[in-house]
C-alpha cells in the first residue's frame, strides 16, 4: 500500500493521531492562482479553498484534464489505503519527509512531469496541509464536473447494483426535471444500513426509497400514535 511506502521512505514510526491544525493562509501559490480563471462553482472550507486555487492554476496553464486525471488516480489510492491520510497528517514530518512523500505521490498519480501538481503538493507540504489532500481531491472533482456541465447522480444501495439496474436509474433520472438537462455523472455507493431499496441524490434533491427510511417512518407513526 502507498501508506506503507510513504512511511518507509519518510522513516515514520509509531504514528499518533495529530492535533487539529489552525487554519492558515494559502501563501503565494493560491494568491497568484486566484487572480485569473474563476472556478465554475463556489466551494468552501480549507480544502475547498485549495481546490479552487488548484483549479485556477490548472485552467491558467491549460492542464485541467491532466491534473484531474492525476488526482483521480490519487483518489483511488485513498479509497484503498485508509492509513494514508493519517500518515500525511503526522506532525512529526520533517522537510525531507515531505519531499519524499511528494515524489511518491507524484509517481502514483502519474504526474511526474506536471509542474502544476508538483507545485501544488509542495504548497500543501509547506503549509502543513498534506492531510487535506483527500478532501481537496473530492472538491476538485466537483469543480471538474461543473466545468463539464455535469451534475452528480448518487445512488446508494444495500448491495452492489448491476450495470443494467444503474443504467435504468440513470435513464429515468435523465428524463426527469431533476437532471436540469445536464449530463449525469453517476456515483454508486454501498451502505448496508439502508437494508434495501435505494437512496437517489441529484444536485440538492434526495429521493429516499430505502427500507430503513420506511421503517423509520413506521416507527415514528407508531410512537406518535401512543
Amino acid at each position: 500500500m502507498l501508506s506503507a511506502r510513504v512511511a518507509a521512505r519518510a522513516g515514520l514510526r509509531n504514528l499518533a493521531v495529530p492535533r487539529s491544525v489552525a487554519v492558515g493562509g494559502l501563501r503565494t501559490y493560491a494568491a497568484a492562482a486566484q487572480q485569473d480563471v474563476r472556478p465554475p462553482v463556489a466551494l468552501y472550507g480549507v480544502d475547498g479553498t485549495y481546490a479552487n486555487a488548484l483549479y485556477t492554476a490548472s485552467a491558467k496553464t491549460s492542464s485541467l484534464d491532466s491534473v484531474a486525471k492525476s488526482l483521480s488516480q490519487l483518489g483511488e489510492v485513498f479509497k484503498k489505503d485508509p492509513k494514508l491520510t493519517t500518515i500525511l497528517n503526522a506532525p512529526t514530518l520533517s522537510v525531507s519527509d515531505k519531499q519524499q512523500i511528494i515524489k511518491e505521490l507524484q509517481t502514483v498519480a502519474g504526474g511526474d512531469k506536471n509542474d502544476v501538481l508538483k507545485n501544488f503538493l509542495s504548497t500543501l507540504a509547506e503549509n502543513n496541509r498534506l492531510g487535506l489532500l483527500e478532501g481537496v481531491i473530492d472538491k476538485f472533482e466537483t469543480l471538474i464536473s461543473a466545468h463539464k456541465g455535469e451534475i452528480e447522480l448518487s445512488i446508494t444501495s444495500a448491495q452492489e447494483l448491476d450495470s443494467k439496474a444503474i443504467q435504468r436509474i440513470e435513464k429515468a433520472v435523465s428524463k426527469s426535471e431533476f437532471s436540469q438537462g445536464k449530463k449525469l455523472k453517476v456515483v454508486t455507493k454501498v451502505n448496508p444500513d439502508v437494508l434495501g431499496g435505494l437512496i437517489v441524490e441529484i444536485g440538492d434533491r434526495t429521493i429516499d426509497l430505502s427500507v430503513s427510511s420506511k421503517i423509520n417512518r413506521l416507527n415514528k407513526a407508531l410512537t406518535d400514535a401512543v
